[in-house]
């Protein structure tokens, strides 16, 4: 598809709109979810053609945002040049009923969509797979040995002996490895379930995203540089990171990024068990028996994974104390966002 034509076609469509009608009908097909540039974002396999889009997204949504600016300024103008009423009249004897608020995204949602963003323009895919998992792919091709304690049922949910509820999302890449032969670039969003006791920074379900780049010659640089990255744009420039060595059955070497805790600026506090940091996920080279596990040679072959909680990092990027509200559907919580 000529993208430079479709661009030059949406900002020609968004000049043309005078009308909140039009204005609409533009985002619709320009900006709208089932529009050819959401669903071609979609189906993003390579990190040129990711590029290329999101440079196309970012000039047809300054240019909606110009229109709507012009189409609300002259429509809020209109409506006062044309529209009467006595406001001294009580609402009622004008037939004026106070509308319903309007709803908005909740926050995970909205941390998902920049995390969906972020990793696009990277040219990286994006998966959304199934939530009940078989023991095989939630943790025999991950290489968790037999004695490991998230295979028992005091950590895992089992729905019978070989049937689990996904406790991350790293099948996904089991399952990317297994469809095609690299290079492979992907992140897999979405819900996973752990018997873990409620705390500040702990739920036993909760959203997570998982990286994973399988290719030639990639090295620990890159992932740190590719996490940096994405935790700058989560967090900001001011935000510190760090990373700490330790063991997941399915990388070697492994660590954990930490990012300094906003509640007490890293002073220390109950939410960052008076650390000044909260850690925000795992992540490490890909296990050489992972890739012989999904028919990989692993002396051709190198990789990068990481495992990131979604509502942890909307804690982290507004300071929440607790990871509660996030799940507890209370209104005057989610208004704020």
């Amino acid at each position: 598809m000529d993208w430079e034509g479709h661009a030059r076609e949406a900002e020609q469509a968004f000049q043309a709109a005078a009308t909140p009608d039009a204005l609409d009908a533009a985002n619709v097909e320009f900006l709208g979810r089932k529009s050819p540039l959401k669903l071609a974002l979609r189906g993003v396999r390579d990190r040129e053609t990711g590029m290329q889009l999101n440079a196309v997204r970012e000039r047809i949504e300054a240019a909606a945002s110009e229109a709507t600016t012009r189409v609300e300024a002259a429509h809020l103008a209109r409506r006062l040049s044309e529209e009467k009423a006595d406001v001294t009249l009580p609402a009622t004897l004008l037939g004026v009923v106070e509308p319903r608020p309007r709803g908005s995204l909740h926050p995970t949602t909205l941390i998902r969509r920049d995390v969906e963003d972020t990793f696009i323009g990277l040219g990286y895919e994006i998966r959304d797979d199934r939530e009940v998992e078989s023991v095989d792919y939630n943790f025999d091709k991950l290489a968790f040995p037999w004695w490991h304690p998230a295979r028992s049922p005091r950590d895992t949910y089992f729905l019978d002996a070989n049937t689990v509820l996904r406790t991350e999302t790293s099948p996904s890449q089991i399952r990317a490895m297994m469809e095609r032969k690299p290079p492979i670039y992907m992140v897999s969003i979405g819900r996973v379930y752990r018997r873990d006791t409620i705390d500040a920074t702990h739920y036993p379900i909760f959203h997570q995203f998982e990286g994973l780049a399988v290719d030639r010659d990639i090295t620990m640089a890159d992932l740190k540089g590719t996490l940096l990255y994405v935790m700058r744009a989560l967090f900001g420039e001011d935000r510190r990171v760090r990373f700490r060595t330790n063991y997941f059955p399915f990388t070697e070497p492994s660590m954990e990024p930490d990012v300094s805790c906003g509640v007490c600026g890293g002073s220390g506090c109950r939410t960052c068990k008076f650390s000044g940091w909260l850690e925000i996920g795992g992540c490490g080279m890909v296990d050489p028996q992972v890739l012989v596990n999904v028919g990989l040679d692993p002396d051709e072959w190198s990789g990068f994974a990481f495992g990131l909680g979604l509502e942890r990092a909307a804690q982290l990027r507004h300071d929440i104390a607790t990871i509660r509200p996030f799940w507890e559907n209370d209104l005057r919580f989610l208004r704020q966002f």
